[in-house]
């Protein structure tokens, strides 16, 4: 197997692991096709109970899932001895809340942050990719995420505005 591609964790380690499960979404990054879409589809539903919160609210929970994020992705990363684990997801759960801080209420624009999210991940325009090479740790895990999180929260909120603007 080459070292691009690690060998694939048994379920039952992250199913049963509090760090490893958490990390990886709550199991959804046990996905053998495309873990961080299906990471950051299984983010929704946490983006839907935390979007009635207040402004403040959201800003506080995303400060919290990021930076339990940091600590969760490291830790995890480290007992697999693998850096940034394509099953590591939770990244994705912190960049999605990134993505629709203060997004319109609607299934469409869940769905627009949703493909915005996965574009700039998958994407990594500069300096996206370029910390992704470069940061170690937990907090190398997550930088990427945020960082495509901000720029679709972005471009989200700049297609809301041409879209919604009386």
């Amino acid at each position: 197997m080459s070292p691009s591609k690690p060998a694939p964790i048994p379920p039952r380690r992250v199913l049963t692991d509090p760090v490893h499960f958490l990390a990886f979404g709550f199991g959804s990054g046990l996905s053998p096709k495309a873990p961080g879409t299906a990471g950051t589809v299984a983010a929704i539903p946490l983006y839907l109970l935390l979007s009635g919160l207040p402004l403040w609210g959201y800003l506080l929970a995303t400060l919290i899932v990021i930076g339990v994020g940091v600590w969760l992705c490291g830790e995890s990363s480290r007992r697999l001895g693998v850096h940034d684990h394509p099953g590591i997801v939770w990244d994705e759960f912190a960049g999605f809340l990134v993505t629709m801080i203060a997004a319109p209420a609607g299934w469409i624009w869940v769905l627009v942050g949703f493909v915005l999210f996965r574009i700039f991940d998958v994407l990594k325009p500069w300096p996206i990719g370029w910390l992704d090479r470069r940061v170690e740790g937990g907090f190398g895990i997550m930088v990427d995420d945020l960082l495509a999180g901000v720029y679709a929260l972005v471009v989200l909120q700049l297609l809301a505005f041409a879209f919604t603007a009386p």
